[in-house]
């Protein structure tokens, strides 16, 4: 398994592609493991841009310092493994979690950063985002048993179209990205405090890559409002909204979302 060494710890990572130019870096949301990119995504991109993709602290290979920590520190982070592997510059692609650590990364070390997309993801939290989180937090802590986890996430990430569905939601349970929780119940709720302590809206102008927002137009978790909002602060923004997709628009609205965002970086 490929781990390189960041702030002294293993982080486990994949290269697809041996593309030359500015690499691609997916960068895992709320709970998720890297896999959750390499059967809609992987393929794709790596014909185009040498992606690679890795696990956040504590997932799988990726060692856990334990404690705290935040979305800067998911951020430096991700520049430590930038590092590591020899890459001055990246496109950096984050959903949720991952849209937030991104967002952290062009503000922490702009320079690291090509061209930024965003999917799913807020400044800061509402109330209801709030709520949501502190009681994921909860089942978290109270180590809820995975099927009803994996129930609870999907009602929250996929339109009511997909969950008609229901051979593809016994599959998704499984693997589908983001289902189930990847991680030990105690890194889930320190994620879940990641997100809720995540405050970028007075920095966020302060962001001047070009940037993709994606949303799906049935998202629940971080609906359009929250988009638009990162769209119109960061000043070389554009919003995309996907007709049909929840908030995993990766999976729902694979073939669209993946065309937009290989667009967006042949530009």
């Amino acid at each position: 398994m490929p781990t390189t060494i960041v702030e002294g710890r293993k982080v486990y990572f994949e290269s697809h592609g041996e593309h030359g130019g500015v690499p691609l870096v997916l960068v895992m949301g709320l709970g998720g493991s890297c896999t959750g990119w390499s059967a809609l995504q992987v393929p794709e991109f790596s014909q185009h841009h040498r992606t690679v993709i890795y696990e956040n602290r504590g997932i799988g290979s990726s060692e856990d310092p334990g404690g705290a920590f935040t979305t800067a520190d998911l951020a430096d982070d991700l520049a430590g493994l930038l590092d590591a592997l020899e890459i001055d510059r990246a496109h950096v692609l984050g959903a949720f979690l991952g849209g937030m650590t991104a967002q952290e990364l062009a503000l922490r070390h702009p320079g690291r950063v090509e061209r930024l997309i965003l999917v799913g993801t807020y400044t800061r939290p509402d109330a209801k985002r709030r709520m949501l989180l502190e009681k994921w937090r909860a089942m978290a802590e109270i180590e809820t048993p995975g099927p009803i986890f994996s129930q609870e996430r999907l009602l929250w990430t996929l339109s009511d179209e997909t969950l008609e569905q229901t051979d593809l939601i016994e599959a998704m349970s499984a693997s589908f990205p983001g289902a189930a929780p990847a991680i030990a119940p105690d890194l889930l709720a320190r994620q879940c405090d990641a997100c809720l302590n995540h405050d970028s809206a007075d920095r966020v102008r302060k962001i001047h890559h070009p940037t993709l927002v994606l949303c799906g137009r049935y998202d629940q978790l971080t609906p359009t409002k929250m988009a638009r909002e990162l769209a119109d602060e960061i000043p070389q923004a554009r919003l995309v909204t996907f007709s049909q997709g929840a908030h995993l628009v990766v999976a729902e609205a694979a073939e669209r979302f993946n065309e937009t965002v290989l667009g967006f970086l042949a530009e």
